[in-house]
């Protein structure tokens, strides 16, 4: 007798044996994808969820579900000197991922030919587990997440997430519709693709599948149809159903990775004016509750994308905003890794000689609520971060030199004074993790 969730793995595997995925080519270096690395690194959710900084020098990281190796690479150039080891149900995947870490001088890894759902075969246990557009693709993502889990360091944490089913509704009924083509009754190829886009450029432009589920990219770059319209095993979920699993699987929810993609109250006009009813009912709600109504409002994010990690393992104090003087000067500041380049330094300096405005936006880019631009001074301030962590203190006295009076009164400036300044630029950026905060040094 078949067994229907074997069948799905094995067409799954099937798949990206022809066509694995990522399809980045062997030469491209995501060293310069900033915003990419900021995800990947494990200092961004290991200080969300305990506000202290970690090294990631032998750490050992784990990529579920790693395709062509291209993520790996990622968690490779964001992580110095931690171990990576990679895992697909594609052997022609793996292959790929050995060759890709080979070019690029990368010893410290390992990968295999295994399921997720196998990881405890592998006796390891993992600091950091990466497990990128692959959950929604098993068939139970409970289990994927209890292996997951299983492996897991007890302060340890998982990136994962799942496609939704509000934003890729449509994506979902034509794979439907080919499936009832019998498009999806084997690994799907060149020929299977070719009738996608025969079916999709026959159809009117006012037909909705068409409207919602089909543009140029599509024509432009066939593996598209692939990986949204062919993909085996492809399902969505709501909010509603990731906050369930995680919950199946005793497992803590710290934060979606773009969190600023989440905020409920930007989707206002005017957060300052709304209804009594909205007013009164939003600030109360839980942090799921926050989300499932944005997802209600807005369903405009393909991936559900979260950390996630055992119960109760994180240390998180009060925000720095309500931090004492006390506080701060007993406190180091950094700044990310990910920003912490020659050329960004560069940039700064270059800004700050032509008196323009600086942005760590241009790098890192987390929407706002407006734009977060700083001025020369402000700026210059932080130039000391690029050669290692600095005492608050010290930026005071910097900016103390840079600032030493107010320009209206031109009376000097007090300590006290430039203690709140440097705290207001410091609160503002930590709030996005540009800045880390390391109190009690």
């Amino acid at each position: 007798m078949n067994n229907p969730t074997s069948d799905l793995k094995e067409k799954i595997r099937q798949q990206f044996e022809a066509t694995p995925y990522p399809n980045n080519s062997l030469e491209e270096t995501p060293k310069d994808k900033l915003n990419l690395l900021y995800v990947y690194n494990f200092v961004t959710p290991f200080y969300l969820r305990n506000q202290e900084l970690i090294n990631t020098k032998d750490k050992v990281i784990l990529d579920a579900g790693c395709g062509s190796g291209y993520t790996s690479l990622a968690l490779a150039e964001a992580n110095p000197d931690a171990k990576i080891i990679g895992i697909d149900l594609s052997a022609e995947s793996v292959n790929l991922a050995r060759q890709r870490f080979q070019y690029h001088g990368f010893d410290n890894a390992e990968f295999h030919t295994l399921s997720i759902e196998d990881l405890p075969k592998l006796g390891m246990k993992f600091d950091y587990i990466n497990c990128d557009e692959t959950l929604y693709l098993l068939p139970d993502p409970v289990l994927g997440l209890q292996a997951m889990k299983s492996v897991l360091q007890p302060d340890g944490i998982i990136h994962t997430n799942l496609h939704s089913y509000r934003q890729r509704f449509y994506y979902y009924q034509a794979q439907e519709l080919f499936q009832i083509m019998g498009l999806l009754d084997t690994a799907p190829q060149e020929f299977e693709t070719e009738l996608v886009r025969e079916t999709m450029r026959s159809l009117r432009d006012d037909v909705i599948l068409k409207q919602k589920a089909w543009d140029d990219t599509f024509d432009q770059a066939p593996n598209l149809t692939l990986i949204n319209h062919l993909l085996q095993g492809d399902k969505g979920y709501t909010v509603k159903q990731m906050f369930a699993m995680l919950e199946a699987t005793n497992l803590e929810f710290i934060s979606m990775v773009q969190w600023r993609h989440w905020e409920l109250m930007d989707l206002f006009k005017n957060r300052d004016d709304l209804p009594a009813f909205l007013a009164m009912s939003l600030p109360e709600l839980s942090v799921e509750e926050q989300l499932h109504i944005f997802e209600l409002l807005h369903p405009a994010h393909r991936l559900l994308d979260f950390w996630c990690g055992r119960p109760n393992q994180g240390k998180l104090s009060e925000p720095a905003s309500e931090w004492t003087l006390a506080d701060w000067q007993s406190t180091k500041v950094h700044l990310h890794p990910q920003l912490k380049t020659e050329q960004i330094k560069q940039d700064l300096i270059n800004c700050i000689v032509q008196g323009s405005s600086w942005s760590m936006t241009n790098y890192i880019n987390i929407p706002l609520k407006g734009p977060l631009d700083l001025d020369t001074t402000l700026a210059a301030c932080l130039l000391p971060l690029w050669e290692g962590g600095q005492p608050f203190d010290s930026l005071v006295q910097r900016w103390l030199l840079i600032k030493p009076i107010n320009l209206v009164t031109l009376e000097p400036i007090s300590y006290k004074k430039a203690c709140y300044q440097v705290q207001n630029l410091l609160s503002k950026l930590e709030v996005f993790l540009y800045v880390l905060l390391e109190r009690g040094f």
